[in-house]
């Protein structure tokens, strides 16, 4: 690796690392904002129908943990792993609206978002800034 890739390339994953944060932390706390709304993604997205408000808040708390530990870089292959699977199911659960392109635009959204959780995962090893 050249020095320059070797001096950009930490920052750049560390970028795409608080990128993917934002959007799945975001999506944490609703399940404890807006656990109705939860419910209703869950039933319609993923067919899984009749969860609690109490579950969406367990859910919601344990993914906040697993955000944030995602955030400061703890335990790589474990957390990227497991953001890397949350945000592929999530993407490809969506699979109607992509059919419908152009009354769902927001939803290609998903794509370069996975294809940056692929990527940060692949290099995970590379990914020092800010990092445990």
């Amino acid at each position: 690796m050249t020095q320059s890739l070797e001096q950009k390339l930490p920052w750049a994953l560390l970028t795409l690392r608080v990128g993917i944060f934002i959007v799945m932390f975001i999506w944490a706390v609703d399940k404890l904002v807006n656990p109705s709304h939860a419910v209703a993604v869950f039933e319609g997205f993923y067919g899984i129908s009749g969860l609690s408000t109490n579950l969406t808040n367990v859910m919601g708390v344990l993914q906040i943990v697993l955000t944030l530990a995602f955030l400061v870089g703890l335990w790589k292959t474990l957390t990227y792993g497991v953001i890397l699977v949350m945000h592929g199911m999530s993407t490809f659960s969506s699979f109607a609206q992509y059919l419908d392109a152009f009354n769902n635009l927001l939803f290609f959204a998903a794509w370069p978002m996975l294809a940056a959780c692929i990527a940060l995962f692949m290099l995970r090893e590379y990914d020092t800034k800010l990092s445990f």
